[in-house]
């Protein structure tokens, strides 16, 4: 059931995405409005990259009344829903030419809220279900996604063909119903998130009070600041010590190969490759689409049959490896077939790294700041390909795609290593891993 249930949840986590990118950047050149503008409208994907500052907020705070009626979980993602169909509304009937000021106010309420969904969805994802299922519910919660970005790129497109923009948008609006009832049928997870939150919040409190002479309410927010800010971070460091360093890095590495690549794939197959639209089209997106999958898939097979470090350091290899297949293509004259076949290489070993990847940082957060530690997981694996994938159009412009493939493929070492150093320190890993820990004592409880 749990695997199902990701399904839905990945669907409304992706379909508010490019509805704020490039979707909305197909709209605003659609209309007329400048160039220079459309590129300041990506400044609204920022927050899904800084989502870990309130995800505090997210972990600590209970809504008033949906709290009581959904739990924890299901009542931020209610709200966030709400935040994003009434952002997607406003949006249909804005006119960008006009106030693209509100344009993007409105853009900005639908990135917000998308961001504080994945959140909730994060959280409820690692406290639903055993660690054993962890890389099953990614698969899901990718088909999902990936399912949503179909809707939200093509569908949207299609619909604003034959009808208008107003309607594409209200079309999505009307679809992040499907996350809604999800929210209201599923269950909340049953994981005591206060325990050690309060530990500590009841520690500083009664420090402060003793050594800052504060007012007893200032004592409590202290308190509170100190469990909901700095208590995930205090948990992950004085869990894993001296490994946490290598940990945060290899987060940090294991995509950089990958995204830093894919900022130029598209001029890569245009503009030196000559294929055409509809040729980058039919292989990329929709075939594309299909081999993520199957790797998804089998990223969550392997890693339930032969365990998630393992299909970490394939993943990392993988990745790393077919990038190097682009420079074979680079070589040749256009040709669908061999294409097709690094395409869906590259696509099948992404899929099985993402799952693996997501699986393995599912099992490392605590169940009292599940939603912090895993926004600080997700922000860090991406911020550092998308810094060093800005660079990418100066590589290719002073060496050549070649040569630009190459050093991508290179960016991939460092992960491959710590991958590599993760599995030789496998047994302390799960001695320190929350999630096990919390199994291990469920069972003897049983």
């Amino acid at each position: 059931m749990p695997v199902i249930v990701l399904l839905f949840l990945g669907f409304s986590a992706g379909l508010p995405f490019l509805l704020v990118f490039s979707t909305l950047n197909a709209r605003l050149a659609d209309v007329g409005v400048e160039t220079a503008t459309i590129g300041f409208f990506s400044w609204l994907g920022l927050t899904y990259s800084i989502k870990v500052i309130w995800a505090p907020v997210v972990d600590r705070l209970p809504l008033p009344l949906l709290d009581r009626w959904l739990g924890k979980r299901r009542s931020w993602m209610l709200l966030a829903q709400l935040g994003i169909a009434s952002g997607l509304m406003l949006m249909a009937r804005v006119d960008p030419v006009e106030a693209p000021t509100l344009m993007a106010l409105c853009g900005l309420m639908v990135a917000f809220s998308s961001a504080t969904q994945d959140v909730a969805i994060d959280a409820y994802r690692i406290e639903i279900a055993e660690s054993r299922l962890q890389a099953a519910m990614a698969a899901s919660y990718i088909f999902g996604y990936r399912v949503a970005l179909l809707v939200a790129g093509a569908g949207a497109l299609y619909i604003a063909e034959f009808w208008s923009w107003r309607m594409s948008y209200d079309v999505m609006a009307v679809l992040v119903g499907v996350g809604i009832a999800t929210v209201l049928l599923i269950r909340e997870p049953k994981v005591n998130h206060y325990a050690a939150a309060r530990d500590l919040a009841d520690k500083v409190e009664q420090e402060t009070l003793k050594r800052a002479h504060l007012p007893p309410v200032l004592a409590r927010v202290a308190g509170w600041f100190s469990a909901a800010v700095l208590g995930p971070f205090l948990d992950f460091f004085g869990r894993y010590r001296e490994l946490s360093v290598f940990i945060l890095i290899l987060i940090a590495t294991y995509r950089i190969c990958d995204i830093s690549m894919g900022v130029m794939a598209n001029p890569f197959y245009l503009t030196y490759m000559g294929f055409s639209k509809t040729d980058v089209a039919d292989i990329t997106k929709v075939f594309g689409f299909a081999m993520t999958i199957a790797g998804s898939g089998l990223g969550g097979v392997l890693v339930m049959r032969y365990g998630v470090r393992k299909i970490l350091l394939l993943g990392a290899i993988l990745t790393a490896a077919t990038n190097l297949l682009f420079i074979a293509i680079s070589q040749h004259p256009p040709n669908l077939v061999t294409l097709g076949v690094v395409v869906s290489a590259d696509n099948l070993s992404g899929g099985i790294a993402n799952v693996a990847l997501i699986a393995w940082l599912s099992s490392m957060t605590s169940a009292s700041f599940t939603a912090t530690q895993y926004a600080l997981f997700s922000s860090l694996m991406t911020l550092p390909g998308k810094f060093i994938g800005g660079f990418s159009g100066v590589v290719v412009a002073g060496f050549g795609y070649a040569e630009f493939f190459l050093i991508s493929a290179l960016m991939g070492l460092p992960a491959i290593g710590l991958a590599w150093w993760m599995l030789r320190h496998g047994a302390r890993l799960d001695a320190l891993s929350p999630q096990l820990q919390r199994e291990a004592s469920e069972g003897g409880r049983a």
